[in-house]
């Protein structure tokens, strides 16, 4: 007892704690830095100006810029500049409330500029200036219209941004040519903040998809019957392909991709992983060079100098540099060498950026008025895919009051996509808009001037859902209030008592689809003391409806007494004519319509679409279609703005739209 104590030793099976020596070591062997460069602001300075070889980055932005020069008459809408710049009454969805676009014969002039301003990127002539002049033209085309904004849309904005700060046009590019005192060396940060974005994109991706919506596979369905499929397909089944391969997997990648990107070990098999990804993902979606740009910026997590390589034996004095913080003294965790003031900034700047691009996704308990079913605008937040929409029915009111008129405007009257039926601060800008296209319609019939209310019937379902209401049908929008900050009091709340039904409403739906291949169902939920105005088309037949849960009361023109239906109960043979549900008890009202398809049982092939294998050539031809398309908009406006010749214009008319008031 009293004698000398013996070290102990560990038991066997049990590991001691890493030392300092050996976290340091494990960190050094999965990133390739040092850790004492993270133990002071000295320190990381030293690690962001490193000194590093300028060739990958070189490649990285003159595929960036080729991505763009092929985007800009895509996804931004240059091939089709009349359509969606062109119409002086079509309305936009400006960020900034009252942001104004410029004439059509302008715009595409900024479209000009965009695309010499990505062409300049690619050559990597007068970086700097041609950098500017496609970052400031697309940001303003991105502001003006939050109904073309997608995830990756933003992305551009931000890569286009951070390629202008970088000099990234060191190496492969005119300037470098021009200049032979250019030398293709680049502080480290130039990579770090590109392969940071990268990281927030695939990262927070995975983040938002784990919750139940993605995680129960509601938001993805049908998609295991692509080809892409196939193989995963045959083996275990399209429902268990939709739920392991596509919803799983997928989060389980976006999670973890680029912390096997990092460590050298496992590049080469995420970098598989990722190009069949990102390659099924151009098969799968409409998302134009979405997947293309991301596997154009693989090789950044690469060696700096991988482009000599492919070329030349040898390798970049600045590749074969140790970790630079490691090559310098350090007392108590700080070099002893003096970092300027403007590598404190740029750092400093570094610091401000990654910390806004990780608050930005979860900023929405401060922009409560871009809050809808889902948190904030689709765009910013990275949460690709989660959401799944189906919009059934848009019904635009537009009263005069003065005349005490009621007119039903077109839903694409003044709009070319239903984007904004999901938003709020979108719903509430179009309001504005139809309010003042509807007057100048008036002043040119030379109509006496009136005061207009403008209400929303809007039915969607999200992943899956009943079908219900978004908007109060009940509030006039021009007299509602929006605030950025404040919540929507005009948004009817998702139906969440519903939502643990999904799983009965997909097991009811395979039964009545069972019954033939022209068999269909409608699920629906409403709020109590509204009223559901539905047309049942002559194309459908034997339609049935039964309530689910809560009590109703049918009306429709030939019946003088309503008729009260509660749960479980049914009526059939409904006949093909307006009809009028209204809620009448103190829950929630949810019904399904069963009926048959008439126009889908005439096809020769019973209803049954024939997918098409690989669209790749349609998909070539019609980017071939919008460049040139795209040359003569930009040629046209040229044209005017010089020596004033008209300027044509398409004039998108769909066969029920051919008017865009109906009474």
């Amino acid at each position: 007892m009293g004698g000398k104590q013996q070290p102990m030793k560990p038991a066997a099976g049990l590991r001691c704690r890493p030392t300092e020596a050996g976290v340091s070591r494990l960190f050094h062997q999965y990133c390739g830095h040092d850790l004492k460069c993270l133990q002071s602001m000295e320190g990381f300075i030293a690690l962001m100006y490193r000194p590093v070889d300028a060739a990958a980055l070189g490649v990285a932005r003159m595929l960036f810029g080729l991505m763009m020069l092929i985007d800009i008459p895509e996804e931004r809408g240059g091939g089709d500049l009349d359509f969606r710049w062109g119409d002086p009454k079509g309305c936009t969805f400006p960020l900034l409330h009252g942001m104004k676009r410029l004439s059509y014969p302008k715009m595409g002039i900024v479209y000009l500029i965009m695309w010499l301003g990505a062409l300049g990127i690619t050559l990597g002539y007068r970086f700097r200036l041609t950098g500017l002049m496609f970052v400031t033209s697309y940001w303003y085309v991105f502001l003006l219209d939050k109904s073309a904004w997608n995830n990756h849309s933003y992305l551009y904005g931000l890569l286009g941004t951070l390629f202008l700060f970088t000099d990234a046009n060191r190496f492969f590019s005119l300037d470098a040519y021009r200049n032979s005192a250019l030398q293709p060396v680049v502080p480290f940060w130039n990579y770090f903040i590109l392969k940071y974005q990268f990281f927030i994109l695939y990262f927070l991706a995975g983040l938002k998809k784990m919750c139940p919506e993605w995680l129960s596979g509601y938001a993805m369905t049908n998609l295991g019957y692509h080809w892409v499929f196939t193989p995963f397909r045959l083996i275990i089944g399209a429902k268990l392909t939709d739920f392991l391969i596509i919803h799983w997997f997928g989060c389980i990648f976006d999670t973890s991709v680029v912390f096997f990107l990092i460590y050298a070990p496992t590049r080469k098999i995420a970098t598989l992983f990722a190009c069949a990804f990102h390659l099924m993902n151009s098969q799968l979606f409409y998302i134009g060079m979405f997947p293309w740009t991301c596997l154009t910026q693989l090789p950044l997590y690469y060696s700096f100098s991988w482009p000599r390589k492919l070329w030349s034996n040898q390798r970049s004095s600045t590749d074969q540099l140790s970790n630079y913080c490691s090559k310098k003294k350090m007392q108590n965790g700080k070099s002893v060498e003096k970092k300027s003031k403007r590598e404190r900034i740029v750092v400093s700047t570094i610091f401000v950026y990654c910390g806004l691009q990780l608050l930005l996704p979860y900023s929405h308990f401060i922009t409560k008025g871009y809050n809808n079913w889902t948190n904030g605008l689709y765009g910013y937040s990275w949460d690709m895919m989660v959401h799944a929409w189906d919009t059934v029915l848009i019904s635009i009111k537009v009263t005069d009051n003065l005349r005490n008129q009621t007119l039903y405007l077109q839903p694409y009257a003044f709009v070319d996509n239903d984007r904004w039926t999901k938003h709020a601060d979108m719903a509430y800008q179009l309001a504005h808009c139809i309010d003042r296209n509807v007057r100048e319609e008036y002043q040119a019939n030379n109509r006496k001037y009136s005061n207009f209310s403008i209400y929303y019937d809007i039915w969607c379902s999200l992943n899956g859902r009943f079908l219900q209401r978004i908007f109060n049908p009940e509030e006039n929008i021009l007299e509602a209030e929006w605030s950025p900050f404040k919540p929507v009091v005009w948004l009817l709340p998702l139906l969440h008592e519903f939502t643990e039904m999904r799983s009965m409403l997909t097991a009811l739906s395979e039964d009545i689809y069972s019954w033939s291949n022209s068999s269909d169902v409608l699920f629906v939920a409403d709020f109590p003391g509204l009223v559901l105005h539905n047309y049942i088309v002559p194309d459908m037949d034997n339609v049935t409806l039964t309530v689910l849960n809560g009590s109703i009361e049918y009306t429709y023109s030939n019946i003088s007494d309503p008729i009260v239906l509660t749960r479980g109960q049914s009526l059939r043979d409904i006949p093909p004519t307006f009809h009028h549900i209204k809620t009448i008890s103190q829950t929630p009202s949810s019904m399904v319509y069963t009926y048959v398809n008439k126009t889908r049982q005439s096809l020769p092939n019973d209803g049954k679409r024939s997918k098409q294998v690989s669209p790749n050539w349609h998909a070539l031809s019609h980017r071939y279609e919008n460049y040139v398309r795209f040359f003569q908009h930009i040629g046209n406006s040229i044209l005017f703005e010089i020596y004033g010749v008209p300027m044509p214009r398409r004039v998108r008319i769909t066969p029920d739209e051919s008017s865009w008031m109906s009474e």
